[in-house]
């Protein structure tokens, strides 16, 4: 329990300044920026998904937190937010380089993320695209601080943006001290052992494990594979789906449940797929 408590906090602590930051662009966005400004950053577009499957690698699960907060401002595509999802690390890559994993190996893991990463974000912004037509011009007035009631306007963006951040680690930290107690309590690393050998079904639960909106779902998933109990496929499948803590901020900050739970199938959908292809290939 008191092991759980703590990675929760230390969890929540590294979010803050990814938080802050993304949070600060968006209250800056939304106060500062001409409306022609906010048009030509939001419709930067087609090379967005890309650009997010890029920084998505970094091991930070920080970065799918800022990119929920910066889709819910209105700042980037659905495909740039899908695609910093499914390249998100977290803590696979410091793992896997602390039990001295091949650099060939690591790099492939890493390029797949990304192939995968931003192909299916550019399907997605094409489909929005084709579906709806020109994305919807930016709100006027300030998304956040509706949602909110801050009081930015009074107390301007710095602390408007320190308000969001607080308001955001305090639900993350009660969610991910949750989630903690329940991958404790449930046993998911013994019912692992059970399907590892079963075609399909052993990526489609790893996706699953993947999905748990924790920093903890990557370290779960890369040591099942290290000790030999997941294959490849299912590695893959459990890496693509581990958005970190992206998918909590998301459901808190962006009011459209209808487009959250899209984001959400699509995050599962693109890293199941992603996952059985790159095993089929034995990429790995």
């Amino acid at each position: 329990m008191r092991e759980i408590f703590i990675d929760s906090v230390v969890d929540c602590v590294k979010l803050l300044p990814f938080l802050y930051l993304s949070y600060l662009v968006v209250e800056y966005a939304e106060h500062r920026m001409s409306q022609r400004t906010k048009e030509l950053i939001y419709q930067a577009g087609k090379a967005g998904p890309l650009l997010g499957a890029l920084i998505g690698i970094i091991p930070q699960c920080g970065f799918s937190a800022a990119a929920a907060g910066l889709f819910a401002g209105g700042m980037v595509s659905p495909g740039t937010l899908l695609s910093v999802f499914l390249s998100t690390s977290d803590e696979m890559l410091p793992i896997m380089v602390s039990e001295g994993i091949h650099a060939a190996v690591i790099l492939r893991i890493l390029l797949v993320k990304v192939a995968v990463a931003a192909a299916a974000g550019l399907l997605t912004d094409l489909a929005v695209e084709h579906l709806f037509g020109r994305r919807k011009e930016m709100p006027e007035h300030p998304h956040m601080c509706e949602h909110e009631h801050c009081g930015c306007g009074e107390h301007g963006i710095v602390y408007s943006a320190l308000n969001h951040t607080i308001r955001t680690a305090v639900f993350l930290f009660v969610i991910s001290l949750a989630i903690g107690l329940g991958m404790e309590w449930s046993g998911i690393a013994g019912a692992s052992q059970g399907i590892a050998g079963v075609p399909v079904v052993s990526e489609a639960f790893a996706g699953l494990v993947g999905m748990i909106p924790n920093c903890a779902a990557s370290v779960l998933i890369t040591q099942l594979f290290l000790e030999g109990i997941i294959g490849s496929g299912a590695l893959f499948s459990g890496l693509l789906c581990s958005a970190g803590t992206g998918l909590l901020v998301l459901y808190r900050e962006n009011e459209s449940k209808k487009t959250n739970l899209a984001i959400t199938g699509l995050l599962y959908a693109a890293g199941l797929l992603g996952g059985m292809i790159a095993g089929g290939l034995g990429i790995l």
